[in-house]
């Protein structure tokens, strides 16, 4: 791959001595900042707006057009709610694939490079195609072999979940020349998988392929034939940006809001919801929290395993002890259900349950309350006791009080994530439950 120029890295930000470092014990929510906030707690029109703008920039993966459209979009959003906006630059792998295929006999499917892509030949790899079980067992020597990795069944998202991990491993360790990896999930199609934003994870090609198209390869395993993998194209490294909104009142106690913006696709269920809401708690915060300062983070690089976030951490956002509260508004905040059982694939009213609402101990009675209703938050996790994706590196951080939100919809991390994949209306009632947390939780 050749390697696009980036510029030297930036922190168009400043440094944690501009967060001060004192202390206050004011109230968050002003009794005025209260009474104006829920006289227009009704007015949410502007959530189904900011998420049908967020799902029309399309493609979100770090630096490309659609990402830094988006940012931009937020970044006037925020100056005009009057947040000093900056823009933390820094680098994320990119690739435009020429041609990802396997081919065996007469059988071709499309694949999806997985990154950091490593290129094969432009005539491709031709090699035994040996399947590689969930367990990372294999039936043939795989020596020189394409390794087909056949996953359990789940709703995938990393590299690095142990489920991904260890089949893969296993086929390079036992000498595959490359693998391909089936993604088996509840869409029937590829699912993109997070990782490394740095360095290529091992120094042989590895893509993905629908579990929809696998069956002649998979065949073509069990007789022991051979298969062509053909990865080709151009790539290397390009700038994005973290953006970063601020309202310094010189109160020297901070909330922090959080979310990302990135993705491998549209993403509109997995970051469509957490965006709106995000942009819906900036406007009400700077009206209804006049006694605090406020910090509003959106980081690119999420699916590089979360870079943007570790950008943040690192360098701009306030310290643990001049924050006051740190919500993270994470992947799949209210993302459709489906029916799909028999043979007809149907997007339903109500909210795909695997979303986790994660808060520090002391929130868990006021969480239950407050999201009481809404499918798959309503039986909240203590932050001491589970968390996932950029939340983990919150609370790691050491940051405290917390509360955050994550999930694993139907088509996460899938090229069909679309404007089917979300109900403004849920999104609307899930951001509500949020602001009446916060309005519980720092009073």
């Amino acid at each position: 791959m050749s390697d696009a120029k980036v510029p030297s890295r930036q922190t168009a930000t400043t440094t944690r001595r501009r967060f001060l470092a004192a202390s206050a014990t004011a109230p968050l929510i002003s009794a005025a900042g209260a009474a104006a906030a829920n006289g227009e707690a009704a007015d949410t029109n502007s959530i189904a707006d900011d998420l049908r703008c967020y799902i029309d920039f399309g493609n979100k993966q770090s630096g490309g057009p659609g990402d830094e459209a988006c940012g931009a979009w937020l970044e006037d959003a925020l100056a005009r709610a009057g947040f000093a906006t900056e823009r933390q630059y820094f680098s994320a792998p990119w690739f435009e694939a020429d041609r990802a295929e396997l081919a065996a006999g007469e059988a071709r499917a499309r694949l999806w490079p997985q990154p950091i892509v490593q290129t094969t030949p432009a005539g491709g790899i031709t090699a035994p195609v040996v399947r590689v079980d969930a367990q990372g067992l294999a039936a043939r020597p795989l020596d020189g072999a394409i390794a087909l990795v056949d996953l359990a069944h789940a709703r995938w998202s990393s590299m690095f979940w142990p489920g991904v991990a260890g089949p893969v491993e296993a086929a390079f360790e036992g000498g595959a020349a490359a693998c391909v990896i089936v993604t088996n999930g509840p869409s029937g199609k590829i699912i993109a998988l997070n990782t490394d934003g740095r360095e290529p994870l091992y120094p042989r090609p590895m893509a993905l392929l629908a579990p929809e198209d696998a069956a002649p390869f998979l065949a073509a395993a069990m007789e022991g034939r051979e298969a062509t993998l053909t990865l080709t194209g151009q790539g290397g490294r390009r700038q994005t940006f973290n953006l970063v909104g601020r309202l310094d009142r010189g109160r020297g106690r901070w909330l922090v809001v959080s979310t990302p913006r990135s993705g491998w696709f549209t993403c509109a269920g997995e970051r469509g919801g957490g965006i709106a809401a995000w942009l819906h708690m900036a406007r009400w915060a700077s009206r209804a929290a006049p006694d605090y300062d406020l910090a509003f983070v959106c980081n690119s690089g999420h699916e590089y395993q979360y870079l943007g976030a570790e950008e943040l951490l690192h360098n701009v956002a306030p310290s643990p002890r001049e924050t006051a509260f740190w919500l993270h508004l994470g992947a799949n905040l209210a993302a459709r259900d489906w029916h799909d059982g028999v043979g007809v694939r149907t997007p339903l009213p109500g909210t795909d349950s695997q979303r986790y609402l994660v808060v520090s101990p002391g929130l868990l009675e006021t969480a239950e309350t407050e999201f009481a209703g809404l499918a798959g938050l309503e039986a909240p996790y203590s932050s001491e006791t589970l968390s996932a994706g950029e939340l983990s590196n919150v609370i790691a951080a050491g940051y405290a009080p917390v509360a955050g939100i994550f999930g694993v919809h139907r088509f996460h991390h899938v090229a069909e994530d679309d404007a089917r994949c979300v109900s403004a209306e849920a999104v609307r009632d899930t951001t509500m439950a949020f602001q009446r947390l916060l309005e519980h939780a720092l009073s």
